[in-house]
């Protein structure tokens, strides 16, 4: 089989904080930003990988998704319960600091795993988390 990775889906509350972390501190480009029906969809990615996308969605964007259900993916994204993304850099600790700056809720320093990765972790401004790897040197 032939399969590639096109796309995820992360679950913002707000597009405009959601933008400002991933396009202006993460520094990826936008390349969609689309309203239908009350909701909005961005769709982000690094200039480097042109055929991967995250899209920031919001919680239960389906709209026949039930009020009570709509209520408890709220909840969980409030919580910080839902899973994020883990990206690659080839410097973890520049990554760090350049996200700590900007004032992102920091989960775990930099520091190296047993299992032979150096990495941080992040929550993006909805609560998901986000962690950042740096392989080792070959």
């Amino acid at each position: 089989m032939d399969l590639k990775l096109r796309q995820c889906f992360i679950a913002v509350d707000d597009h405009d904080k959601a933008l400002t972390f991933y396009r202006d501190v993460l520094g990826l480009e936008v390349r969609n930003d689309v309203g239908f029906e009350g909701m909005r969809w961005v769709t982000v990615g690094s200039p480097l990988q042109p055929d991967v996308e995250i899209v920031l969605e919001p919680p239960a964007a389906n709209p026949d998704t039930s009020p009570a259900d709509k209520e408890a993916m709220a909840q969980l994204l409030a919580k910080g319960v839902l899973r994020g993304v883990i990206f690659t850099t080839a410097d973890c600790d520049a990554l760090f600091d350049r996200v700590r700056e900007h004032g992102a809720d920091v989960v775990q320093e930099p520091m190296d795993q047993p299992y032979g990765v150096r990495d941080c972790a992040f929550r993006d401004p909805a609560g998901n988390l986000l962690r950042f790897m740096q392989r080792p040197a070959d």
